[in-house]
């Protein structure tokens, strides 16, 4: 098979994942954290039957959209993610200079854009510690939103992703606000919610420096009406802080994302709080969590760990505890490639090619998790339905 028909999606696949998304059914679900106004309206929703609570379990998440096959965080990868099927759709803000909130993975957009290709923004690079960690780059703190959409998106990882460098330039970088009017569009015109996970990006970072993230995303949900218990956005973020600042601003289900075990989140390290990932996944610490959360957004590795090798090992009782917390599991992330792949589901040599993508994926699942972070939605929402069906 060619390298073309390999990484395109076919319409008979984009077909049948969207069929399947269309026709999944509900799964089980664990009870909703008590304590706070906004857990009993959103126990309300799901009495009504609506809320997070109403999508298919388990439910694909379009991680930056569909960046296996489009520039990821651009509105052709959130609309091909959507047209594939997803069951929700992911974008990282980031803000702007003059107070914007923007979708890129990271506030470094040299790798991201063409920014370097601009001499009237030669100056601006520079050199920043952000999150403890020295970049040197372009930012979009440094940046109004008119001049952000003077530059193009490109593609992240052009040595892995290549026929995606095709759709360099194609796009802009688009603001939240564009992306809320978007799933307003598509959401009138297929007759049902488009619903979006949406991260605040280094928020202690951005906070310091007077851009304070969670406040222009609450005005921008409450704009928008997306801002109840009901509403099609999960709210998620590596800093527990944000999440906690945001359960006092909006009613949304929200979810802490979590990295490897001796990890600190950015914002227990400037508090000097010593608590790791480690900790957090204990039982005490997921019934924390579920004090202001609903979910967990852990790395798969948290959920099967990987040997030396790079094999996976034995489940972690992560799953089960979680769902005893109350709380669902949003991992993070599937993506096809060998080199993304635990070793025994990789094919072949070339860490650009394909592996055998749904086995790693029927092991995911097999765990309980409540979804999955992918950048082939199409791949894991038939990985899904085969789940279903069995």
């Amino acid at each position: 098979m060619t390298q073309d028909a390999r990484r395109t999606p076919a319409r008979r696949t984009v077909l049948g994942a969207a069929g399947v998304a269309g026709a999944a059914v509900l799964g089980a679900t664990a009870a909703l954290p008590a304590g706070s106004a906004q857990a009993a309206g959103a126990a309300a929703a799901d009495r009504r039957g609506h809320g997070y609570r109403s999508l298919p379990v388990p439910t694909v998440i379009g991680h930056r959209g569909a960046p296996g096959y489009r520039p990821e965080h651009t509105l052709g990868s959130y609309q091909l993610a959507l047209d594939l099927g997803a069951d929700v759709i992911e974008q990282d803000l980031v803000p702007t200079r003059d107070g914007h909130l923007v979708c890129r993975h990271e506030n470094d957009i040299t790798g991201t854009t063409d920014v370097a290709d601009h001499p009237e923004f030669a100056s601006r690079r520079t050199t920043k510690s952000v999150d403890g960690v020295s970049l040197t780059g372009w930012f979009t703190e440094d940046f109004t939103l008119a001049e952000l959409k003077t530059l193009r998106a490109l593609e992240r990882i052009p040595g892995t992703r290549q026929e995606n460098t095709l759709y360099d330039g194609r796009w802009r970088i688009p603001s939240f606000e564009e992306v809320l009017a978007w799933a307003e569009r598509e959401g009138r015109r297929r007759g049902r919610p488009v619903w979006l996970h949406v991260e605040t990006k280094h928020p202690t970072y951005f906070r310091g420096l007077g851009l304070g993230t969670e406040e222009r995303l609450a005005r921008l949900l409450r704009r928008h009406g997306r801002h109840r218990a009901d509403s099609a956005v999960f709210l998620q973020s590596f800093e527990p802080s944000s999440i906690q600042r945001l359960a006092r601003l909006v009613g949304c289900p929200r979810v802490v994302l979590l990295s490897g075990p001796a990890a600190r989140p950015w914002d227990f390290v400037v508090a000097g709080d010593p608590r790791t990932v480690a900790d957090l996944v204990t039982p005490e610490g997921l019934r924390h969590i579920a004090s202001y959360a609903q979910g967990i957004g852990p790395t798969l590795d948290l959920v099967i760990p990987r040997d030396a090798a790079g094999r996976l090992g034995t489940p972690t009782t992560l799953v089960r505890d979680a769902h005893a917390a109350g709380l669902i599991l949003h991992p993070y992330t599937h993506r096809n490639e060998n080199a993304f792949l635990p070793a025994e589901y990789r094919r072949g040599t070339d860490p650009t090619a394909y592996g055998d993508a749904f086995g790693a994926l029927r092991t995911y699942l097999a765990t309980g998790i409540d979804g999955i972070f992918s950048d082939n939605p199409d791949t894991a929402l038939l990985a899904a339905a085969d789940l279903r069906s069995h």
